[in-house]
């Protein structure tokens, strides 16, 4: 069932306004837990998470900065 525009923009607007700062919250919380790595070995471990939550919100994100392709035309 694919979502409407107006139901993808209200969940991409969750997803950066809860689910991410939730997610960087947990991201930090596990690498705490770990012995004080190496600084680059930490430094690629946030890279790779940095990008890695984008990847299933890839679909959600595509095209919600355009205009609602369903609203009527004004001509």
């Amino acid at each position: 069932m694919a979502l409407s525009w107006k139901a993808r923009r209200r969940w991409a607007l969750f997803a950066l306004v809860v689910a991410l700062p939730l997610y960087i919250v947990v991201a930090v919380t596990v690498v705490t837990l770990f012995e004080r790595p190496h600084f680059l070995l930490e430094l690629l471990i946030y890279v790779v998470l940095g990008i890695l939550w984008a990847f299933p919100l890839k679909k959600l994100f595509m095209g919600i900065s355009q205009p609602d392709p369903d609203a009527p035309r004004q001509d």
